[in-house]
């Protein structure tokens, strides 16, 4: 079982560099708090690789993604647009919303399940459980994907406390647009080479935010519109509180 554990972490951690899935830690990191989403990606990844070490142990490696592919593909683009959106919190909200991080960490545990399901990590687990030990297979592959996942997540999380809000905002929606176009390129054309599937992400992106620059102000999303005045917090002489601001 050890060497099970062993390869498996190894085979992943290296499939997981410079994947989406990294890609996705990092925006949600700039976007929730780390152990949120560390957390979130922990209970995804159990979750589907005990799935794949099942299909691997039981089924081989016979397994239909190309719809799986697609409805992901369609999750993460509504999900991208639900972001360039964005969302608008009233006094009540926002201390609701720093008292519980229960939402944060359903929306990522759901987010990376919907793109691990027929991912090439996915594929990779259930190959090995094929062949390997299915405890090790499981345990090794999980922490090698959040292994590299965390440090995806220190980036974002670094880079999070530099960069303003707008453009935090605007990158996470370009990301799971490209995202979900991806997925859905790949899902409706399997045999579509990568360089393909990325240009086409990366072509929608484009040619959509165009569209939107080319829209009268009115109509755009608010987070394309002017920059937003900065705010401001007075604090009174005597108090030793500093508001934490975002």
């Amino acid at each position: 079982m050890f060497a099970a554990l062993l390869l498996s972490f190894g085979v992943i951690f290296v499939a997981e560099l410079g994947d989406k899935s990294q890609l996705m830690a990092m925006t949600f990191a700039l976007r929730y708090r780390w152990w949120v989403v560390l957390g979130g990606i922990t209970a995804a990844t159990t979750a589907v690789h005990l799935i794949s070490v099942a299909v691997g142990h039981y089924l081989g490696a016979a397994l239909p993604t190309h719809l799986i592919g697609i409805l992901a593909g369609v999750a993460f683009v509504l999900f991208g647009l639900w972001t360039l959106r964005g969302d608008r919190l009233s006094a009540d909200e926002a201390t609701r919303a720093q008292r519980t991080t229960a939402p944060a960490f359903f929306a990522v545990m759901s987010a990376f399940m919907l793109a691990e399901l027929g991912d090439k990590t996915m594929l990779a687990t259930v190959t090995l459980a094929a062949d390997n030990d299915w405890v090790g297979v499981w345990i090794g592959s999980t922490l090698g994907m959040v292994a590299a996942d965390a440090l995806a997540i220190v980036v974002g999380a670094v880079a999070g406390k530099h960069l303003p809000e707008r453009f935090i905002q605007l990158t996470a929606a370009a990301l799971f647009l490209a995202f979900g176009v991806g997925m859905l390129v790949g899902g409706i054309f399997p045999a579509a080479p990568i360089p393909v599937v990325v240009g086409s992400a990366v072509a929608v992106v484009v040619l959509f935010t165009v569209v939107l620059r080319a829209m009268p102000k009115r109509l755009r999303p608010a987070s394309m519109r002017t920059e937003p005045a900065s705010l401001t917090v007075s604090v009174e002489p005597d108090s030793d509180q500093v508001p934490d601001v975002r």
